[in-house]
């Protein structure tokens, strides 16, 4: 048997519209930028190699990106579907190991330690989930097999898009990387590399030849650090359950702020659908309600509750997110959400008086249908297209109608 871990890394290559190319073959070779419309307020989620030609990155302002590539095609995301891919790649995966960890959509780890008997094995599954991705997904991905998680991941971006790299041991990883900057490693991003390099320390190997320093201004991180910078790692392949989760929660932006709190009381109402619904898939009941306001200038302020019974129920989720709206302060907002915190699974919960009588189901029932029926007559919309909250895009796409139908009220009235 060998020594040591043996993990691998797989990164999706510009996952999102890589699977829009695959699905629209038209898209090929232009530039396609996912996130929001120009028109918009937002960020790039992701976008294709050809659109990165031009600059545009992850995270860049969308009105950035439109004014670098103006001819780019700029579309929404469907997370719809990608979870569904993204669920298709993990059964791939995990039919390699029941030790898969997942640390986005398009990307994880699987920990094949104690399941192959050789290198030899285990590059022969790291080229064999290549070949699968393209045949199953008719998609590609980039693989890393390395001696640990940092070491798969550095090796998963060796060779982008559609690549492979090994790096077998600590030595292999340092000798790669030594002279490169601070922020190829792992966790170092740009605030980081700012610190690092206010004490002269840009690459790798500045990092080794002042580690005392580092370790001294920057205490548990530096210690961390350093030992990255001379290939130590031992973290384990953590495989995630859902059902772990501290808290469920779910935020919309507006395009334009709101000053209507009538509209982000109707917006709760909608949203606390999609947290119910996330709850009910997995199990789990929350003993509290939250909710979340961002104004126009940006300040964030979060209320919260306990309610008197654990609940995964949307209504209730409604009636508290609306209790604490009323109390916080008016004024333009850019952002609402609400959320379940306090989780815990179906078994010692104590029940709810909908769980044990009919009739208050029924009232609950039909509380949500009036609620749903004056919120049409009101917008002049059919809400019944987003009732079961499955295509998150059209949710929010309705929300959006919303509020354009109060700008015209609150126009028309003034």
């Amino acid at each position: 048997m060998l020594g040591g871990q043996i993990i691998i890394h797989v990164d999706m290559d510009a996952f999102y519209a890589s699977v829009e190319m695959r699905d629209d073959k038209t898209l090929i070779d232009k530039p396609l930028i996912i996130g929001s419309m120009p028109n918009e307020r937002g960020v790039v989620s992701t976008c294709n190699y050809e659109a990165r030609k031009y600059g545009i990155r992850s995270g860049m302002n969308i009105k950035e990106a439109f004014k670098r590539c103006p001819k780019g095609v700029f579309m929404h995301p469907n997370f719809d579907k990608y979870i569904k891919v993204s669920n298709q790649l993990h059964e791939i995966l995990e039919s390699y190991t029941d030790r898969a960890e997942y640390i986005a959509l398009d990307e994880g780890y699987i920990d094949l330690t104690g399941k192959v008997n050789s290198w030899e094995q285990a590059r022969k599954i790291g080229h064999e989930i290549k070949k699968r991705v393209r045949e199953e997904l008719s998609l590609t991905c980039s693989v890393g097999l390395a001696y640990s998680k940092t070491a798969a991941k550095t090796a998963s971006e060796e060779k982008k898009p559609d690549g492979y790299f090994e790096i077998p041991s600590r030595e292999d990883f340092v000798t790669l990387v030594l002279d490169r900057n601070v922020k190829s490693l792992y966790t170092v991003g740009e605030k980081t590399a700012k610190k690092l390099h206010l004490y002269g320390i840009d690459t790798v190997r500045d990092l080794q030849n002042k580690s005392n320093e580092v370790k001294i201004f920057m205490g548990k991180q530096g210690e961390y650090l350093v030992d990255l910078a001379f290939g130590f790692d031992d973290r384990k392949v953590t495989p995630y359950r859902e059902e772990d989760t501290k808290s469920i929660s779910k935020e919309f932006t507006f395009q334009k702020d709101v000053s209507s709190f009538k509209l982000l009381d109707d917006v709760l109402f909608i949203l606390s659908f999609r947290v119910a619904g996330r709850a009910k898939r997995l199990g789990l009941y929350g003993e509290g309600v939250s909710l979340k306001i961002t104004y126009s200038n940006m300040k964030s302020i979060t209320r919260s509750m306990i309610i008197s019974e654990s609940t995964n129920d949307a209504y209730t989720i409604y009636e508290n997110a609306s209790k604490l709206l009323k109390n916080v302060s008016k004024g333009e907002v850019r952002l609402v959400g609400t959320g379940l915190y306090h989780l815990r699974e179906e078994d010692g919960r104590q029940l709810s008086f909908a769980d044990i009588f009919s009739t208050q189901k029924d009232m609950i029932k039909e509380k949500i249908q009036s609620k749903w029926q004056k919120m049409s007559m009101y917008y002049k919309i059919d809400f019944d297209e987003i009732k079961d909250m499955q295509n998150s895009i059209k949710v929010y796409d309705y929300i959006e109608q919303m509020r354009e139908v109060m700008v015209s009220m609150q126009k028309y009235n003034s």
